[in-house]
């Protein structure tokens, strides 16, 4: 289902005054609304958080950052932020883009302005990874900047299960000019904030856990794609062969809805390992681009 209100987003290289004025209210009210929630109405216990804030600080500024999680609430974005500094909050180039369901954010004309000024990019289901929102993010990523992406792709009703990545990531990472900084992270309690059932009413006093993981260099693999001969379905069946659905489901079983004091430094090591490696094979597929072989 294609895009049913206008484009909302800035041209980039002159975005307007009114959505620059927009969107410099927008982020840091949500962002403080963020840090309310998860500071005051809920316990949040963020794991190596330095890593995540090191490259959002530090990173040269025409080397992007992409940021990858689990996905089971409706209000992962923006609560999940509510981990960030106030002096990212405030500062509008430190702040993420995240790209969103059209179908959910971008509904009616208010909407699409509101979520657009909050750094949110409209990307159409079914629509494949060769669309509009996907050619904005990486032309958001040839400048240097930070987007999130939820590889599930939707919401995971079931937090016991995993749903196959989409390759939507892969794409990203395979055609930005400078190989991004890509950081996984997991994160446990906020379906318990909104469950995924009726009457969808935020809870007070939930306890959630953030796992951020290492930053993965992608360079050498990118590099070896570009030379690889073998056709995209081989490469991605010989990875796949040893980091399959059940490996990364293990890790699950590892931690489950497991609380902060539940969840050890090796269960953490693992789950974050398994995110990884499934992101690597996620990206194999990426070497069809390469190929110019687009698929829908």
């Amino acid at each position: 289902m294609p895009l049913e209100v206008q484009w909302p987003l800035p041209n980039l290289n002159q975005p307007s005054k009114l959505w620059q004025l927009g969107s410099s209210m927008v982020v840091p009210a949500v962002g403080i609304l963020a840090k309310l929630f998860h500071g005051w109405f809920n316990t949040v216990n963020v794991y190596n958080k330095e890593v995540l804030f090191n490259a959002i600080e530090n990173r040269p500024k025409d080397v992007p950052l992409i940021t990858v999680c689990n996905h089971h609430s409706c209000l992962d974005d923006p609560f999940i932020w509510g981990m960030l500094e106030l002096r990212h909050i405030f500062k509008q180039q430190c702040m993420r883009w995240s790209v969103a369901a059209h179908d959910i954010c971008f509904t009616n004309e208010l909407h699409s302005r509101f979520f657009a000024m909050g750094k949110t990019v409209p990307v159409c289901r079914g629509e494949g990874v060769f669309q509009k929102g996907m050619d904005y993010c990486i032309d958001l990523l040839n400048r240097g900047m930070w987007v999130h992406i939820f590889p599930e792709g939707k919401v995971n009703m079931v937090t016991q299960e995993f749903l196959r990545l989409k390759w939507g990531v892969g794409r990203l990472i395979a055609e930005s000019k400078k190989c991004p900084i890509v950081i996984p992270f997991w994160h446990v309690g906020m379906n318990n904030v909104l469950p995924n059932k009726e009457p969808y009413v935020p809870h007070w006093g939930q306890m959630v856990t953030i796992l951020i993981g290492d930053p993965i260099d992608f360079s050498p693999l990118r590099g070896a794609m570009k030379k690889q001969e073998k056709s995209a379905m081989e490469q991605r069946k010989a990875i796949n062969r040893h980091h399959s659905r059940r490996s990364f489901g293990g890790a699950q079983e590892s931690c489950g809805d497991a609380t902060p004091t539940e969840l050890a430094l090796p269960a953490k090591q693992k789950l974050l390992s398994y995110l990884i490696q499934f992101l690597m094979g996620v990206l194999v597929d990426a070497c069809r681009i390469f190929k110019q072989e687009p698929t829908h």
